[in-house]
């Protein structure tokens, strides 16, 4: 869905009302460029409503047959779609190449995840739609995708019961999903790679 363009003017506005609703005074000095420091920062956050944005998944002809898994891991910042508050951690991030197709530019993974956690989010829809956009990149050859996410909710952390707001999302497709013995390989190199 791409966003609506509405006037940065009634952006500011509403943002002034939610400062006075709080009980804050939008005019004093620390407050008074607020707004326009918040629209700033939501155009970089939620980079992921931007189709100009999507990055450009580079992929390789497999020229070596190789069917090896693949591994990647790195660290994601997203914001929850329910109180609009920072989730946050690490993914770790596997696909299983075809012998006869095409293989991922593998820093493109870091990429993927960072447009995709760049909109308001849960983490279980987050998994799900990096390994549709990379399967889609690999035109659907890929024999299998896993993903593990960890992650910190500060929805959970900061309000509400003031816990420690840890979760965690496996989503595994293809000969992930079917064969045990490689969501265990995929769990070892998780392991690993702390």
């Amino acid at each position: 869905m791409e966003p609506i363009t509405p006037n940065p003017q009634d952006i500011k506005r509403a943002l002034r009302t939610l400062l006075l609703a709080i009980g804050e005074d939008p005019d004093r000095d620390g407050l008074r460029e607020t707004p326009d420091r918040i629209l700033r920062m939501w155009k970089e956050i939620f980079r992921g409503y931007r189709e100009e944005d999507r990055p450009t998944i580079t992929t390789f002809p497999n020229e070596s047959g190789a069917e090896e898994m693949v591994m990647d891991a790195g660290q994601y910042y997203s914001m929850c779609e329910h109180h609009m508050l920072p989730f946050f951690g690490h993914y770790y991030f596997a696909y299983l190449p075809s012998a006869d197709g095409r293989i991922l530019g593998i820093s493109k993974v870091a990429r993927v995840v960072g447009y995709c956690a760049a909109r308001l989010q849960l983490q279980e829809r987050l998994a799900r739609d990096v390994v549709e956009m990379l399967s889609e990149a690999l035109g659907g050859t890929a024999r299998g995708f896993a993903i593990l996410m960890r992650g910190t909710h500060m929805c959970k952390t900061m309000r509400g019961v003031r816990n420690q707001g840890e979760m965690q999302v496996a989503y595994y497709t293809g000969e992930f999903k079917t064969d045990a013995s490689l969501r265990a390989e995929f769990l070892q190199m998780v392991a690993a790679a702390k």
